[in-house]
């Protein structure tokens, strides 16, 4: 078997398992899943986590929900593949570690771009090992041997043959476009990579002067600097107010650069005064206008957004200060006519949080619609399915408004753009291995392209490139396509639909045929979490704390997919306290083994028979749930049942028979408690790895771990809806007696007597020490609802469903606060009575309503009726 176990402890110490665990399934290579054509495989390729630092939350949720996934499947006898990498995260990592060499007064140009690499290696190489042992940590069982990074050769090669067969097909281009520029990155963003955010900011209303010098135009604008790049003034074709200022010019302001007032139907009447400047070289909408009407474009910054000479004396100043000193000299000139509190949104970098200026750069392209088009039939068609399917919209509409992907990024860390320009010819060669010479002239005066791919190319191909594709390997062929992808709802776009689209073109095959999404983890007020605010948890802190099972259960519990998940302290505490539950449950199961434990004999009594119905039940359940990725809901079931069901109520009847001579609860104790282990096992690992070994020790195994026991399967034959509804009697009838105890606060230890008529008089029989022992009542006297029965003078009576209970109030309750309850319960039993009759008697409910809905109303109106009247002859009896 596995490690030396010794005797169970008394508490639970997640420390003294989790490592010991994990060691012992790697050693078996438990997670290495054999190319077996007899058996289906099941695959997640893991979402790289970035090399910037260490896992956080989202990581956690995600290896969390993952490793279930995987841990069911290798279970239930499948090849179940998880294959983890790590992604190379381009701008983050680049910015990540340009902040270290600031640090010590250093910055990538001074290492050169040789050296700046070397250094982003080292890096890579820390964190990558830092990435793995977290993932280990959190108990995932990842298949270590098949371990994949962005930048390895695999991988790389895979993006080279990619970047060639596109560009080849004219489906990558270079041009010089408009495109979403970060000044503190120092590179272009692709629309994705743009983050809008709304902010308090102001419209600028300013004079444009005619050329004839007899009036102004009025221009209204949130970004006054960019007028020093205006090549006209638009107006709306259908604007009646400005047709007389249609083929005349106005003068810039300061510059006094002549330009044209034109009309365009992108032009909004409503906004402003009606009349706009149009900055081909600096607005996306306006290069559209520039393009259609034959603008000329002017670009007035640098790349580290500082003007340019094109600004005239503004040149060499911060973008935003030449607002400041362009405004002064507006209202200095008069032409400044007044300025409003307005609020708009404005494009920031996702990564650094930089406002993006828009520029005109020459950038690479991939020309998406073509793409596209494939992408979204394998959604419509099924061959993809999107779980929860609500964001099977989001993703369609997405594609369906798709512009060309911008994926050169003007960066050190990545890809670097396989195309090299001729100094001879000009010529380009875009090649999947390095050439010697141009392809057009034969020049060996050669530059391979300065720019790196985005790093989201790669990662498209993600879930084929680490298969070995564009290689034919056997891991491609038997593992692809892929059966899961998980991730989070956010990167649906960024990455989700980019795989599809890049799956089917390399491969003719989807990457995956489900993707499940996750939610984003917020704070117990439901803020995300972020530095800023200080809300932010680390998980290696939770799991030193609380356990890594814990910190699962956290994570999953009552989750559903797509939804945000509120992380509270709470939770945390939750699922130490089931593990503790579960720990100590066991305990008790394994100090009752005495020399094994053998198969239930048969017949067996109510409370086994009931406790084997509600297993199976759950068995069938959680495999319903987990089919259809209800993974929180699956967990919470289980909690359920083992928690009330099992410990509390399964459990301490056991004791009472233990207690006495007769027939032995130990094997259902033993058979229950495994099954539940194997249940829990993909959620739990750890300490149900721990305790399904201390038990199988007493058991006939014919595997040495639960990561490969079989997962339990549903056996009808054990469903007992008889012994179910017996149960539920004795547990209304402990739960009544208790309840009323706590109500006439009898002392814990203090014997009462009661009284029982019951419909099934032998199923209560049966019970009848469990219910005295739990219910500390005694003496206890059943009686069936048809037999002679004395009745107290005066009694506490508590009307069950399927029973009556007498609890004699002599020294044990308050008789005028009991004509009070059962008055209140009366006027209560009367009011429902009323409610029932009046719904019964309308002529619209008895035509539209279903039969069995009438039926389930009758039904009850006749209960409150006989509960009324039981009701009112226990009140005269007191009276």
């Amino acid at each position: 078997m596995g490690p030396k176990l010794g005797e169970i402890p008394k508490a639970y110490d997640p420390k003294q398992v989790e490592d010991k665990w994990y060691r012992f399934w790697l050693e078996r290579s438990y997670f290495t899943p054999e190319i077996d054509p007899d058996k289906k495989p099941f695959v997640i390729i893991m979402p790289p986590p970035n090399i910037t630092g260490e896992l956080h939350l989202g990581h956690a949720l995600t290896a969390t929900l993952e490793d279930i996934l995987i841990r069911w499947h290798r279970m239930e006898g499948e090849a179940a593949l998880w294959l983890p990498g790590v992604d190379h995260a381009g701008i983050a990592a680049q910015n990540t570690v340009e902040q270290a060499l600031a640090a010590r007064g250093l910055s990538r140009h001074d290492l050169g771009r040789e050296r700046f690499l070397e250094q982003m290696w080292q890096w890579t190489g820390k964190y990558r090992d830092i990435i793995a042992q977290q993932h280990r940590k959190l108990g995932a069982s990842c298949d270590w041997s098949r371990e994949r990074f962005t930048l390895d050769p695999g991988p790389s090669r895979a993006v080279r043959v990619t970047f060639v067969k596109l560009y080849q097909r004219g489906l990558i281009y270079r041009s010089e476009r408009l495109i979403n520029w970060c000044p503190r990155c120092a590179t272009a963003l692709s629309d994705l990579e743009v983050e809008h955010a709304e902010i308090r900011g102001h419209l600028y209303y300013i004079h444009y002067p005619l050329q004839t010098g007899d009036g102004v135009v009025t221009v209204a604008t949130t970004r006054p600097e960019t007028l020093l790049g205006d090549t006209a003034v638009a107006v709306n074709p259908d604007d009646e107010r400005f047709q007389v200022l249609l083929g005349r010019k106005v003068l810039l302001p300061i510059l006094g650069r002549a330009i044209p007032v034109i009309s365009d139907g992108l032009v909004d009447p409503a906004f402003g005064t009606g009349v706009v400047k149009i900055t081909p070289g600096h607005d996306p909408v306006d290069f559209e206008i520039a393009q259609r009407q034959g603008l000329p474009l002017i670009n007035i910054m640098n790349l580290d957004a500082t003007m340019n000479q094109n600004a005239g004396p503004y040149a060499g100043l911060d973008r935003f200060a030449c607002r400041e000193a362009l405004l002064a000299d507006l209202n200095k000139e008069g032409l400044l006519e007044k300025i409003e509190p307005y609020a708009h949104a404005v494009g920031h970098c996702h990564r650094c949080r930089t406002v993006v200026e828009p520029l005109v750069s020459k950038q690479w392209f991939v020309e998406v619609a073509p793409l596209a088009e494939r992408a979204i039939k394998a959604v419509l068609d099924g061959s993809v399915e999107i779980v929860p399917e609500r964001f099977t919209k989001v993703y369609l509409n997405w594609l369906e408004n798709i512009r060309d992907w911008c994926i050169s990024r003007q960066l050190w860390w990545g890809h670097r753009i396989p195309a090299w320009h001729c100094q001879h010819c000009g010529g380009l060669t875009v090649a999947v291995d390095d050439p010697e010479s141009c392809a057009h002239c034969g020049s060996t005066d050669i530059v391979q392209d300065p720019d790196v791919l985005d790093t989201w190319f790669s990662s498209a191909l993600w879930p084929h490139s680490t298969l070995g594709w564009p290689e034919q390997t056997e891991d491609l062929a038997y593992f692809y396509p892929t059966s899961v992808m998980e991730t989070g709802y956010d990167i649906l776009f960024f990455w989700v639909a980019r795989m599809v689209m890049m799956g089917l073109e390399n491969t003719g095959e989807v990457p995956f045929h489900k993707v499940y999404l996750h939610g984003l983890i917020r704070d117990e007020k439901g803020e995300k979490m972020s530095k800023t605010r200080g809300n932010v948890i680390d998980p290696a802190d939770v799991m030193n704390v609380y356990g890594t099972d814990a910190l699962r259960f956290a994570l999953t519990a009552g989750n559903a997919p797509g939804n945000d998940i509120r992380l509270m302290p709470q939770k945390l505490e939750g699922g130490r306290n089931f593990a503790n539950k579960l720990w100590n449950t066991a305990q008790f199961v394994i100090s009752n083994l005495d020399g094994g434990a053998k198969a239930p004999p048969y017949p067996l009594p109510a409370e086994d028979r009931w406790i084997l119905s509600r297993l199976n039940r759950l068995i069938a359940n959680v495999s319903r749930l987990l089919q259809n990725f209800m993974l929180g809901e699956a967990l919470s079931q289980i909690h359920d049942f083992i928690w009330s069901e099992y410990c509390d109520w399964y459990i301490e009847l056991a004791k009472v028979r233990l207690s006495r001579e007769g027939l032995s609860p130990v094997p259902v104790l033993v058979h229950v408690l495994e099954t539940s282990l194997r249940l829990l096992h993909p959620f739990m690992p750890f300490i149900t790895e721990e305790l399904w070994q201390r038990l199988a020790r007493y058991l006939p195994q014919s595997v040495e771990s639960i990561t490969i026991a079989p997962y339990p399967s549903v056996d009808e034959t054990a469903f007992d809806p008889e012994a179910e509804e017996e149960m539920e009697l004795v547990q209304e009838l402990i739960r009544s007696i208790r309840n009323a105890r706590v109500e006439a606060k009898v002392e814990p230890s203090r014997f009462i007597e009661a009284i029982i008529i019951a419909d099934n008089k032998p199923a209560v029989e049966a019970l009848a020490p469990a219910i005295g022992t739990l219910a500390r009542a005694r003496p206890l006297t059943i009686f069936g609802a048809d037999e002679e029965r004395p009745r107290p003078d005066k009694a506490k009576i508590l009307v069950l469903k399927r029973a009556e209970v007498f609890l004699p109030l002599a020294g044990m309750i308050d008789i005028e606060a009991e004509r009070e309850r059962l008055a209140r319960e009366i006027e209560e039993s009367h009011a429902e009575i009323a409610r029932l009759e009046r719904k019964l008697g309308q002529g619209e409910f008895l035509t539209k309503a279903p039969a069995h809905v009438i039926a389930r109303e009758q039904e009850k109106l006749s209960k409150h009726w006989d509960k009324l009247s039981r009701l009112q002859q226990r009140l005269a009896e007191l009276t």
